[in-house]
């Protein structure tokens, strides 16, 4: 019990670490603030931004940034299966090579349906400060309505240029990736069964709120200022420290430091490794949600 307890502790410390790291400075907030006085009036005449989902005529709907996510959306679901698959595949011993590579299958079967479910609804939706609402269970409200003389369709207010389905599918596929990349901390050393039954309770008690608190504008971490623009903190820190606490509970591979666990085939990790290179690309690029300069900037720098 006290081994578990102080793996939490030590969890939430690397949360609360991970998170500081990314906080974009404020120091000029004050000045900035006085500087803007005076198109306060302007400012206030605006139209208020959109904080929850809601319809458009389908004219609204920008096809350049739409025909990108789409492409996006492969691109990252192809980093999973099967590139992550394969470069887990190649690592382990020849025994566990299908095990290892139908991990990330499953888990992208079995994440589609709670994403579908619940999940979505739970990290993109209005609600508290650390997890959203039930407005999208099932995908409800998400509408396309075609008439006789305009088409509406919802839209995120996260994403107002593109249909919702589309953020929809684009943000599933980080909540697929995210649960895949834990697997590898603990290759040769779980259950088949037991995975897929971690990993659902992973992706709704643990992914859905992180992503809520720090994507949703109205969330915890995002309300503190925490910048996350490509899932360095609700994919990458969230997944390394599951995959950190696994380690420690589930402890050494049998027979560790006593016989050789050379990898399998390591020409399927080199393949593997390309795929996710490539689908780096989407997922980085992907996350300004449009085709604009900033995705391209993000292309740049990956």
């Amino acid at each position: 019990m006290r081994k578990i307890i102080m793996m939490f502790v030590m969890a939430v410390l690397l949360i609360v670490a991970g998170a500081g790291m990314v906080r974009p400075a404020m120091a000029d907030d004050a000045s900035a603030a006085a500087a803007a006085s005076a198109p306060a009036a302007e400012a206030s005449a605006a139209p208020a931004t959109p904080t929850a989902p809601f319809s458009v005529d389908s004219s609204k709907i920008n096809s350049g940034d739409t025909a990108w996510m789409l492409t996006s959306t492969a691109l990252v679901l192809f980093m999973t299966i099967p590139g992550l698959a394969l470069f887990y595949g190649g690592m382990v011993r020849k025994k566990n090579v299908l095990a290892t590579l139908m991990q990330s299958f499953a888990i992208t079967c079995v994440v589609t349906i709670v994403w579908t479910v619940i999940g979505y609804s739970l990290a993109f939706t209005p609600g508290g400060s650390f997890i959203g609402g039930f407005s999208r269970v099932l995908m409800a409200g998400m509408n396309y309505v075609k008439g006789d003389k305009a088409t509406t369709l919802t839209v995120s207010h996260l994403a107002p240029t593109i249909p919702e389905t589309v953020y929809f599918v684009y943000q599933m596929t980080f909540a697929i990736i995210t649960p895949a990349l834990i697997t590898g901390a603990f290759a040769d050393r779980m259950k088949f069964s037991a995975m897929l039954v971690f990993m659902t309770l992973w992706s709704i008690i643990v992914y859905s709120p992180i992503a809520h608190m720090v994507w949703e504008p109205t969330g915890w971490l995002a309300s503190a200022g925490i910048l996350d623009f490509a899932g360095g903190t609700v994919v990458h820190i969230n997944a390394g420290i599951a995959g950190l606490v696994c380690c420690l509970v589930l402890g050494k591979r049998v027979g560790y430091g006593k016989e050789a666990m050379a990898p399998h085939n390591l020409t399927l990790t080199l393949v593997g490794g390309a795929m996710l290179w490539v689908g780096w690309f989407g997922f980085n690029a992907g996350s300004a949600v449009a085709a604009d300069g900033r995705a391209g900037f993000a292309m740049f720098a990956t």
